[in-house]
């Protein structure tokens, strides 16, 4: 049983060194839940290799940082593009009826 779970933690380390992946995409693709993947990485991985622990952990640090910055463009594309943006008011009145007003 464990050498299976320590075969998935690997295999995780290795997907996030090759791909820069974040802890939620790992976990979208192996099936499991996110604190599985932090969990694996962070203490069960050290325990396996050291050598590669170290790398992931400079991954997963870039990560950390640049949360705030990928969270911020997603806000800012969901806004700004077509499907959130707001769409222009229409008036029920004619455009006769309006360049008839005298502002």
């Amino acid at each position: 049983m464990y050498s299976e779970i320590d075969e998935r933690t690997v295999k995780e380390a290795e997907f996030i060194l090759k791909e820069n992946a974040t802890v939620r995409k790992t976990a979208e693709v192996f099936g499991v839940g996110k604190s599985t993947v932090h969990y694996d990485m962070t203490r069960r991985l050290k325990g396996i290799d050291e050598e590669l622990f170290g790398k992931v952990a400079d991954v997963l640090f870039i990560n950390l940082s640049e949360r705030h910055i990928r969270g911020g463009m997603a806000t800012k594309y969901k806004y700004g593009s077509g499907v959130f943006a707001k769409k222009p008011r229409t008036c029920l009145k004619s455009a006769s009826e309006n360049e008839k007003k005298d502002f």
